[in-house]
C-alpha cells in the first residue's frame, strides 16, 4: 500500500473537484500531500470543499471556472506559471451527461453543450497546461472514461461519442508527449453514486454501487505508477479485483 505523503510537493489541479469523484480525488490528493487546485463551477461547493481539506490540515487553491471559457483557462495558467513554474497532476474530471434520447431526437444546442464541456474544454486544458506539465520532472495526466464507449446503447448517443472522442483525444496527446516526463492515462471508475449516475439511472439504488470515496486507494496507485505506464485505461473493477485475489 503506498504510503502517506507520498505526493507531498506536488501541485495537482482537478476539474469537477466540489461533487462525486472529483471531491474524492481531491481529498484523496490532498491527503497524500499534494497542493490541490480545485475547480469548480459553484463557489459554494467549493469553499466546502476547502474546508473538507483544511479539516485534514491541508490547503487548497479555489478556482471557480466554466471550462467552457478557454480563455479563463489560459489566464489561469499564466497565474500558476508565475506561482509554481510547474503542474504536476492534471486530472481532468469534468463532464456533464446531456439527455438519453434517440440519436434522430438530439437537440443540436444540447450536444454542442455536451462536447464543449466533455472534449473542447479538455482541449483547451491541454493547449494551456502543456509547458507547465513538460516543466514537472513526472507529470501525469488523467482522464475519466467510461465502459459506455464499448457497449454500443441505445439512446447514450451523446454522452458516449463524447468519451470515445475524449479517448482519442488523451491517446494522441499520450503518443505526442511520450519523449517526455509526462505520463498520460486514462481511468474508468466504473459504476460510482454519483449526480451524473442518479440522473442517467433514477430508479437504481445508490448504496449498491462503488462510492466516491472507495476509488482512493485506486487513484493514489494510478498516480503511484511505479512501472510508468503509458497510454492505458486504468479500470477500477479490475483493480478491485486485484486487490481481493
Amino acid at each position: 500500500m503506498t504510503q502517506p505523503n507520498n505526493l507531498k510537493g506536488k501541485i495537482a489541479l482537478i476539474t469537477g473537484a466540489t461533487h462525486g469523484i472529483g471531491k474524492s480525488i481531491a481529498l484523496t490528493l490532498a491527503r497524500a500531500g499534494a497542493e490541490i487546485i480545485a475547480i469548480g463551477r459553484t463557489q459554494s461547493a467549493l469553499e466546502e470543499l476547502d474546508d473538507d481539506i483544511k479539516k485534514i490540515g491541508y490547503k487548497a487553491t479555489l478556482v471557480p471556472l466554466d471550462l467552457t471559457q478557454s480563455e479563463l483557462i489560459e489566464k489561469l495558467s499564466n497565474v500558476l506559471y508565475d506561482r509554481y513554474k510547474k503542474l504536476d497532476i492534471l486530472v481532468c474530471n469534468a463532464g456533464i451527461l446531456g439527455s438519453l434520447t434517440p440519436i434522430n431526437h438530439i437537440d443540436e444546442n444540447e450536444w454542442n453543450k455536451v462536447i464543449s464541456t466533455n472534449v473542447t474544454a479538455n482541449i483547451a486544458l491541454l493547449r494551456s497546461f502543456d509547458r507547465l506539465l513538460k516543466m514537472s520532472r513526472k507529470a501525469q495526466v488523467l482522464f475519466l472514461t467510461s465502459n459506455i464507449v464499448q457497449l454500443k446503447k441505445p439512446f447514450w448517443g451523446i454522452y458516449a461519442a463524447s468519451k470515445a472522442a475524449l479517448e482519442q483525444i488523451a491517446f494522441s496527446y499520450a503518443e505526442e508527449v511520450r519523449q517526455t516526463d509526462i505520463s498520460v492515462n486514462l481511468v474508468d471508475p466504473g459504476a460510482v453514486a454519483t449526480n451524473l449516475r442518479s440522473k442517467a439511472m433514477p430508479g437504481e439504488k445508490q448504496d449498491s454501487l462503488t462510492q466516491p470515496e472507495d476509488l482512493s486507494g485506486f487513484f493514489i496507485e494510478v498516480l503511484n505508477n511505479n512501472k510508468n505506464l503509458h497510454s492505458q485505461i486504468f479500470k477500477f473493477n479490475e483493480w478491485k479485483e486485484s486487490q481481493n485475489s
